[in-house]
C-alpha cells in the first residue's frame, strides 16, 4: 500500500478546514466585485484636492456582503467551484495548442497577431466553451441536449436549416467596411 505524502494531508486539510469551500470561493466573489465597484465608481467618488477617489470603504462593504451571500448559498459554491475548474481545464487545453503551434515556428517567436482571423476564431471558440461549461454547471445543458435526443430528425433538421439560414442572411446583409479612397497624390502615365 502506498503512503500518503505530506503535501496531499496537507491539501485534504486544508479541505477540510473549508479553504476551497469558504475562503478560496469568497475571496474571489469579493475581488471581483470589489474591481467592478472600483472601475465603475457605481457608488460615486470623493473630491479630495481636486482628484477624484473611489469610496473604497462603501466599495468593499458591499463586496465583503456579495461574498458572504454567495458563500451562504452551497449550490453557487458547488457552481463556482466546478466553473472555475473547467475554466482552467479550457485555458490549459488553450496553452497547449499554442505550445504545439508554436513548434513549427524554428526561431521566430509564435504570436496569433499575425493571424487576425484565427484570433477571432479562438476567441469564438473560448466564448462558447465556457458557455457550455455555465450550462453544464447549472445542469441546463442536460435539458438542451435532450431537445435533441428524444426528438425526431425532421425537428432537429429544421432547426440546423434556419441556423443555416440566418447565417447566409447574416453573411448577405452584412454591412463590409468600404475600401479608403486614394488621396489623389498618384501620378497618371
Amino acid at each position: 500500500m502506498v503512503e500518503q505524502s505530506s503535501f496531499r494531508a496537507i491539501i485534504e486539510f486544508m479541505g477540510e478546514v473549508g479553504i476551497y469551500d469558504v475562503v478560496l470561493p469568497f475571496v474571489l466573489v469579493f475581488t471581483i466585485v470589489f474591481a467592478i465597484l472600483e472601475k465603475t465608481k457605481i457608488l460615486g467618488v470623493e473630491k479630495i484636492e481636486g482628484k477624484e477617489y473611489t469610496k473604497k470603504n462603501i466599495n468593499a462593504i458591499v463586496a465583503f456582503v456579495v461574498g458572504f451571500l454567495v458563500i451562504a448559498s452551497t449550490q453557487l459554491v458547488g457552481i463556482i467551484n466546478q466553473v472555475m475548474a473547467n475554466i482552467v481545464l479550457l485555458l490549459i487545453l488553450a496553452v497547449s495548442f499554442l505550445l504545439l503551434v508554436g513548434v513549427f515556428f524554428t526561431d521566430k517567436e509564435f504570436s496569433l497577431k499575425d493571424y487576425p482571423m484565427w484570433i477571432k476564431f479562438f476567441m469564438g471558440l473560448m466564448f462558447i466553451g465556457i458557455v457550455i461549461i455555465f450550462l453544464n454547471a447549472l445542469d441546463w445543458l442536460k435539458f438542451i441536449l435532450a431537445l435533441f435526443k428524444y426528438s425526431n430528425t425532421e425537428w432537429a433538421g429544421s432547426v440546423i436549416f434556419i441556423l443555416i439560414l440566418l447565417g447566409f442572411m447574416y453573411y448577405v446583409v452584412r454591412d463590409e467596411k468600404q475600401a479608403p479612397k486614394s488621396s489623389g497624390t498618384e501620378t497618371k502615365h
